[in-house]
């Protein structure tokens, strides 16, 4: 038909500033399919948010969209945003599928993109194009591209890059009207993956910072969207952020911040990278307030900033060095490293051209890919250039500096090997660290910390077997998963394991790695708001019990193997009633425990049995996890009488 013609013109073009990823290694690739049938899906896949491979002939009648991901890929990352409001507006008519075909080998692992999606917090159907089958068979050649697929299932237009709601909203605006009669309105059924884990003290803990002068350490509670202030050895002294996503300056409890990462600390001023808010915060420490100095909280594609910051569009900043007053930033999304004037807050780019790639040279002209982890010396940055998996340094001379690669080679060149910088081989390396004279590096993807020296242009591993897990001891045996951030004090480093949200201690005179027990755990709770209807933890709902001579309830929890309640934190047990005449809170002090109703007489329709647990793994103190359950019992006069109910709950181990 002719408006096939129209939608391809429509979704063909990139727009400026949106990073193509070309993948290598498939001359299939080179015919990008552009109209026609839809190719099936291939069967054998793993398939995720949903409970059975997902069909394409079973989406007749459904406008349907394929994002071609890759979850190292901060491009990807930008256009989940437009996914989102995709499929916000159009939720009856839009199925979109993620089909996630992966650069870097970790990402292969249908568990590690679960991991991301849990981070990302994506709600639609996602495949593991572990061999590059779907990619293939519709011609995709750079990471993000998404592909159109009219009800009819034919493939009606294709986009690589960012920024694809503008366009995408007017295409599928035109096939919901071209295809009103025929449009299949009927949701799909979901399985999503978010409600299978159970809440963890810390969700993806990006960043850490320890402060040998003060004591203090620093975590960037990632997806709980806070920054948590303790003391070197895990006791809670203060948490920035209500927890609730946002871009609100102001006192500690209400600021609000979205997805934050990476810290920098001068005097009682901490600074934030507030990521997915294209942010930099402030924290004074001593008034517990939050203010915002660059950005104006829209991501924009700006590759020579200057002038004031707060007026100043930023692009995914995802880490931060302080240094003779100057604020640098790794900011990822733009491929470039900038810097702030505290003084005058006024930014400026201090290398990078925004293209990206590696190549070393003076600051202005040299290619940068992704920079995640940044750190500084008393006379160099260094950084963590992910896509490129790489550790590279940068001078501080704006006029004079050069860009120079210590250990990596090129987009496509990763591994893990030790070694010099011709043989070492990092895989999307994070975190970075520079301390007497070694830098201390999160290599991410191969769930390792390694040391490299910057003079030698050398790369070992300090700990970590390679294979993601969860495990203390020594530094040969020890496992993480997916690292992303590091930090020293007193002869300690401090990691955020973002997986295991964790933080781990690795003692750099024995090598032990050890896990950091946080204390006075309920200030980390969010705030529960019951709702019925509306109610985020697991709700079991009772039918046929006769209220009216109801006088006890028995609460039993049951455990994962090897898990069990945290005696050191207030697990708590509230019931109350619909009518308001009943009205108990409990401390829950052992799996099994009877209680007294009193107030009760049978005429309330609905008797409410709410509870927060906190449990934890036997021997591994620092791996707890929270779970919100009520339990709806609705009055059934008539039934059999009983003056005794029992609840039971299991609760599950993380995942």
């Amino acid at each position: 038909m002719k408006y096939f013609a129209a939608l391809v013109v429509l979704l063909m073009f990139n727009l400026p500033g949106c990073a193509d990823k070309s993948y290598k290694g498939s001359n299939a690739m080179a015919n990008r399919y552009t109209h026609g049938d839809a190719p099936e899906f291939p069967e054998g896949l793993d398939w995720l948010n949903v409970d059975k491979p997902v069909r394409l002939s079973e989406l007749k009648g459904k406008i349907v969209l394929l994002d071609f991901w890759t979850f190292c890929c901060i491009n990807c990352m930008h256009i989940i945003p437009d996914l989102k409001k995709l499929e916000a507006k159009y939720p009856d008519e839009l199925v979109v599928v993620g089909v996630h075909s992966a650069k870097f080998l970790t990402e292969q692992e249908t568990g590690n993109i679960r991991q991301a999606i849990l981070r990302y917090d994506i709600e639609h159907p996602v495949v593991n194009d572990r061999d590059f089958k779907i990619w293939t068979s519709y011609g995709a050649n750079a990471w993000p591209t998404v592909v159109l697929i009219d009800p009819r299932g034919d493939v009606v237009g294709h986009h690589s890059g960012e920024g694809v709601f503008e366009s995408l909203d007017s295409v599928i605006a035109n096939l919901v009207k071209l295809n009103e009669s025929s449009i299949n309105r009927t949701h799909i059924k979901l399985s999503l993956e978010k409600y299978k884990k159970p809440e963890s003290l810390l969700s993806f803990p990006g960043k850490v910072l320890a402060d040998e002068a003060s004591g203090r350490l620093f975590i960037t509670d990632s997806n709980h969207d806070r920054v948590i202030v303790s003391d070197l050895e895990g006791n809670i002294m203060d948490v920035i952020g209500s927890g609730k996503a946002g871009q609100a300056d102001g006192k500690f409890e209400e600021a609000s911040f979205f997805h934050p990462q990476g810290l920098a600390l001068q005097g009682e001023a901490l600074y934030i990278a507030d990521t997915e808010n294209h942010l930099i915060r402030k924290a004074d420490l001593k008034t517990r307030t939050v203010a915002t100095i660059a950005g104006t909280g829209k991501q924009v594609y700006e590759r020579n900033p200057h002038g004031d910051a707060r007026s100043t569009g930023l692009n995914s900043p995802w880490d931060l060095a302080v240094h003779n007053g100057t604020l640098y930033i790794a900011m990822a999304g733009q491929h470039q490293i900038w810097a702030i004037d505290l003084a005058s807050n006024s930014i400026r780019i201090h290398a990078g051209t925004g293209y990206e790639n590696i190549l070393d040279g003076a600051l202005k002209s040299a290619l940068l890919s992704q920079p995640s982890g940044i750190t500084a010396s008393s006379n160099k940055l260094y950084f963590a250039d992910s896509e490129v998996s790489s550790i590279r340094s940068a001078d501080f001379d704006p006029i004079n500096g050069r860009v120079s690669t210590i250990v990596g080679q090129g987009l496509f060149e990763f591994g893990d090997i030790d070694g010099n910088s011709k043989k070492a081989r990092l895989q999307h390396p994070l975190g970075i660290l520079y301390h007497d004279g070694k830098l201390y590096v999160a290599d991410t993807y191969n769930n390792k910390i390694k040391i490299v020296d910057p003079i030698e242009n050398t790369s070992r591993t300090l700990a970590g077997t390679g294979k993601e897990g969860m495990e203390d001891g020594e530094p040969a045996k020890a496992r993480f998963n997916e690292p992303g951030g590091i930090s020293y004090a007193k002869g300690r480093l401090y990691v955020s394991d973002t997986n295991n949200d964790l933080i781990r201690i690795i003692d750099l005179t024995t090598g032990s790695v050890s896990t950091l027990q946080l204390k006075g755990i309920e200030k980390l709770r969010k705030a529960v708001t019951f709702n019925a209807k509306e109610f985020k933890g697991d709700k079991e709902v009772l039918d046929g019990v006769n209220l009216s001579k109801l006088r006890k309830l028995v609460l039993k929890l049951s455990f994962a193997a090897n898990y069990g309640l945290n005696h050191e934190a207030p697990s708590k047990l509230r019931i109350f009633s619909e009518d308001g005449k009943v009205n108990i809170e409990k401390n829950i002090t052992s799996p099994e425990m009877e209680i007294e109703l009193t107030g009760l007489d049978g005429t309330a329709a609905k008797l409410y049995s709410e509870m927060v647990v906190y449990y934890c793994r036997e021997g591994s103190e620092g791996l707890c996890l929270i779970k919100d359950v009520l339990f709806e019992i609705n009055n059934a006069p008539g039934t059999r009488e009983q003056d005794r109910l029992e609840l039971n709950y299991s609760l599950a181990a993380a995942k």
